[in-house]
């Protein structure tokens, strides 16, 4: 099924840029194994998340479309998600930060299509269907929450990132499917591991998306909610990891009140969080992400606001106080003695906008070679952007008319008006024919044989921010990687193992003739002995509707020495026997 055939409006309104991260699903792709991996983590997530998750996760397995018993179908979860104005789709594992945060702003989930393979059942650094659809969908049904979520993606889509933040993404992201490869090489593991390494401990000083994950971390990933000495998880890479959910709780993993403090502590995506943060309320991550907000670019403007720019080496927005918006690399920009701007300038593609939406005549192309103009007051403290018509004409500021401006910067303008461009009463853009202009120290800064000249109007510059202002027309390619995913081609031998956890679910599903399960206990011994969640599976059917009990016996005992041989299992395997004796009753659930 396409994502085009999803009557969800949050999905409908995806703008085209984020599109070309969604993939189709392939629902028929999950094998009878990925079924059960699904199920296993499921009903441990509810026997032991009912008492320590925030009370929201448990309902919200339902208000977001999930069962214990299968993988989710998209669909069914758009529908579901609907109801609570959000949407999902699957993509391709990690996408960059910037474009995962502005799906989090249109209310959109995004969801990794593929899911976890059995030996990384309780926990997978690779993002999958499991963390990002029980572990992110059920506590989106909390109304502050959800809001929190698609505010924190409305300010990170805004945030600064740097050439490193996209290096160690690849890295991240090359690491994650490498660990879920079957048959991945442990040399190239270790590689992969090595320069994630390095690129953490070599990003210098971190720009704000990068100080944004941080947050983002500690809240929406690794969250707990509550008091220090009782919290309750919500965060999403714990609901999701059946391990990292029991071990956070203990004592050894420290406790932190949640609050602007968490952007100092880093994180490593491979390993378990030695701490945790604890907020109050909800309301309270509000609180702490407005805090942050206040120190961003988009809010600050001026000097600091192109300063970012300049670092950040990517398409920027400049707004003028007027509210013009210039969208392009910023290369350049000069200071008065008091630290603000007066002079600015991109190269290449530069377009500008108003409101986020691309003025007529004024895009990329037009703009091909960059952009340049002043900053400030006119001399005499004229505030040019806000002068009415009238204003200008008394002035001699019209079309046809040769004018000079003199701005307090030193920076004289000259040349005949062309047009002048102007929005809900302020004026944005002045155009120019036979244009030169001069700073203080008589230096050319634009020549009349160069053209047509724009000079943005504005006494400021107010905002700044990572991105185009209007992003479909400026046709942005938002950063994707070309490192695919792998996808398992199964043997004939997989594909034989496949069709008995088949057998065992159609036994469980049609709840009767339970007699061929010892051939299928016979079949596992003698060609798939490693397996043990399919023998754990048939134990269950056994033992629950009480019948041949040598069978059982000989399946535990099993278990229970692969336990012993096997320590990395011994947790999943007791696991297992304790939701045999204490079955999830999915009807309390759904």
């Amino acid at each position: 099924m396409s994502f085009n055939d999803f009557n969800n409006p949050q999905v409908a309104a995806l703008p085209g840029h984020l599109k070309q991260f969604i993939v189709d699903q392939h629902y028929e792709h999950y094998t009878p194994i990925d079924h059960a991996v699904w199920r296993y983590v499921m009903r441990q997530n509810y026997s032991y998340l009912k008492d320590v998750a925030y009370y929201p996760y448990i309902p919200g397995l339902t208000k977001a479309g999930l069962t214990i018993e299968r993988i989710p179908n998209l669909q069914e979860m758009n529908n579901a998600l609907a109801k609570i104005g959000w949407g999902a789709v699957t993509v391709d594992g990690f996408i960059p930060p910037a474009a995962f945060m502005e799906y989090q702003a249109y209310r959109v989930l995004v969801i990794a299509a593929d899911i976890r393979q059995s030996r990384h059942i309780e926990y997978t650094p690779a993002p999958d269907i499991i963390h990002e659809s029980a572990g992110h969908a059920p506590i989106i049904a909390d109304k502050d929450y959800h809001e929190y979520l698609s505010y924190f993606g409305s300010i990170g889509a805004k945030a600064m990132f740097s050439a490193q933040d996209f290096e160690l993404y690849e890295a991240i992201r090359a690491l994650s499917i490498l660990k879920e490869m079957p048959d991945a090489d442990p040399e190239e593991i270790k590689k992969a591991d090595e320069l994630v390494a390095f690129r953490q401990e070599n990003m210098g000083e971190p720009s704000e998306m990068a100080l944004l994950s941080r947050l983002h971390w500690w809240t929406v990933e690794y969250g707990l909610i509550g008091t220090l000495e009782n919290p309750k998880i919500y965060g999403a890479g714990l609901l999701s990891s059946i391990g990292e959910s029991a071990s956070c709780m203990m004592t050894e993993v420290k406790k932190i009140g949640y609050t602007i403090d968490a952007v100092n502590y880093s994180y490593d995506i491979t390993k378990t969080q030695p701490q945790l943060f604890v907020t109050p309320t909800f309301q309270n991550l509000i609180d702490v992400l407005e805090e942050f907000a206040n120190t961003m670019s988009f809010r600050k403007g001026g000097a600091y606001g192109l300063g970012k720019a300049l670092e950040s080496k990517n398409t920027c927005t400049v707004v003028y106080s007027s509210g013009l918006q210039v969208s392009g690399t910023v290369t350049d920009f000069k200071v008065d003695a008091a630290g603000n701007p007066y002079f600015i300038k991109t190269t290449g593609g530069t377009a500008l906008a108003y409101n986020n939406k691309q003025l007529k005549g004024h895009d990329k192309n037009y703009h091909k070679d960059g952009f340049s103009s002043p900053v400030g007051k006119l001399k005499g403290e004229i505030v040019l952007e806000v002068l009415s018509a009238d204003e200008l004409t008394g002035m001699g500021i019209m079309v046809g008319n040769n004018v000079e401006l003199n701005f307090e910067s030193g920076i004289t303008v000259k040349g005949k008006v062309k047009a002048i461009l102007a929005f809900e009463g302020k004026t944005q853009l002045i155009t120019f024919v036979d244009c030169t202009i001069t700073d203080r120290q008589g230096n050319i800064l634009f020549d009349p044989s160069w053209g047509v000249y724009d000079m943005a109007v504005g006494e400021s510059i107010t905002s700044v921010f990572c991105g185009a202002a209007d992003k479909e027309a400026f046709e942005e390619v938002v950063y994707k990687s070309k490192t695919a995913t792998h996808h398992v081609e199964y043997d004939v031998k997989s594909k034989e193992l496949h069709k008995l956890y088949q057998q065992v679910r159609d036994c469980r599903q049609k709840q009767g003739d339970y007699g061929f399960l010892g051939n299928v206990w016979q079949r596992l011994q003698q060609d798939h002995h490693d397996d043990w969640l399919c023998a754990m599976e048939i134990l269950e059917l056994l033992e629950h509707e009480e019948i041949e009990p040598a069978l059982s016996t000989e399946i535990r005992n099993f278990l229970q020495q692969k336990s012993k041989d096997q320590p990395e299992l011994k947790k999943l395997i007791a696991d297992g026997f304790y939701l045999i004796s204490h079955p999830v009753e999915q009807k309390l659930v759904f």
